[in-house]
């Protein structure tokens, strides 16, 4: 077993607190990686103080990880010591269920197993990205082309692979008008994504305090949806919405805003919403939902980012502002998504 220095939560009302995780010995096909860089999803925050019911604790958070392969085991054949690597949002699946064989592992029917909170297949409490190492099945090691920094690279492994897949599922491109609702850290990484893409994209967002942020990162329009007059202009000119962020949502309200066929795809933690059987049958819309991506996706979309110039807007943080970030992510102070030097991290 390998001890590492990392930082933990040890309950929903306490501080994270720097701490030591056991990584387990390398197996035949496991890849040992030497993070360079975690970064800070909100759904971190949601985790470790207890939004989403009860945890076991301590819990090292962190599913954004980006580094280099520091060793590998001996049936290991698609990695070798010094590749630049990632993890994402899972660690494990069964193999064997139908999404999993169709490389949607995101969707096990036996369980996803989580890079962190997770119980794995050997019955441990898996441990995130917050740390100095991390120990993988090479299945679920993705491969961070050249081109784009690790730093910006490692939320792409949660908000790109979010927001990359339903803009493909739902056919953003040449011709299409796609609406994004919220300029946050999975928003403003679907903007790129969408403008990469070749669509003519929209931001809708409560106010117009980020207009000019949203236009240099290749938003066309931008619209403030606290003005009623927004949903006027913009009614039935949209294909494709999809919805980043995870505040109540008015559901009819921007159904109203697609096309006929337009689709309005949910990958926020939504808490709540309102809809109207009859805002999905006039004009043939759709309302649907999507969670990251399977691990063949998301390879995917690192080599298109890659090809794309397309990375995320990060603010490099040392482990000791960690709970400081997490206080400024609540408050909406991040441009426009954190990112932790792990180099920073030192045993307790």
């Amino acid at each position: 077993m390998l001890s590492v220095p990392a930082y933990a939560a040890t309950s929903p009302t306490e501080p994270l607190a720097p701490a030591t995780v056991e990584r387990r010995d390398l197996g035949s096909r496991d890849v040992l990686i030497d993070i360079k860089y975690c970064g800070i999803c909100h759904t971190d925050i949601h985790w470790v103080r207890g939004d989403w019911g009860g945890k076991d604790y301590p819990v090292v958070p962190g599913h954004e990880i980006a580094g280099v392969v520091a060793e590998v085991g001996p049936e290991v054949n698609r990695y070798a010591v010094g590749d630049r690597v990632g993890v994402g949002c899972m660690v494990n699946s069964c193999r064997q269920c139908a999404p999993c064989r169709a490389g949607e592992e995101q969707y096990c029917t036996q369980g996803t197993v989580l890079t962190y909170g997770s119980i794995d297949r050997d019955g441990t409490l898996t441990q995130g990205g917050y740390s100095t190492h991390v120990v993988v099945d090479e299945d679920f090691v993705l491969r961070i082309p050249e081109g784009i920094g690790l730093d910006e690279a490692a939320p792409l492994l949660c908000a790109g692979v979010t927001t990359y897949s339903p803009l493909t599922r739902w056919g953003a491109g040449p011709g299409k008008k796609v609406g994004v609702i919220g300029l946050g850290g999975l928003g403003h990484v679907a903007v790129k994504l969408a403008k990469a893409m070749g669509a003519e994209v929209t931001v809708l967002s409560r106010t117009l305090v980020k207009k000019d942020d949203g236009l240099h990162l290749g938003a066309d329009h931008y619209y403030a949806t606290n003005d009623p007059a927004t949903f006027e202009q913009l009614a039935g000119t949209l294909d494709l919405i999809v919805n980043t962020v995870s505040a109540e949502l008015d559901v009819d309200a921007y159904l109203s805003l697609l096309t006929v066929n337009g689709t309005l795809a949910i990958v926020g933690a939504t808490p709540k919403f309102s809809l109207d059987r009859s805002s999905l049958v006039r004009n043939q819309r759709a309302f649907a939902g999507s969670v990251i991506g399977g691990i063949r996706t998301t390879q995917e979309m690192l080599d298109f980012c890659a090809e794309h110039g397309v990375g995320a807007e990060v603010e490099v943080i040392p482990a000791e502002k960690i709970n400081e970030a997490y206080d400024r992510v609540l408050a909406s102070d991040v441009r426009y998504r954190f990112v932790i030097d792990t180099s920073t991290l030192t045993t307790p």
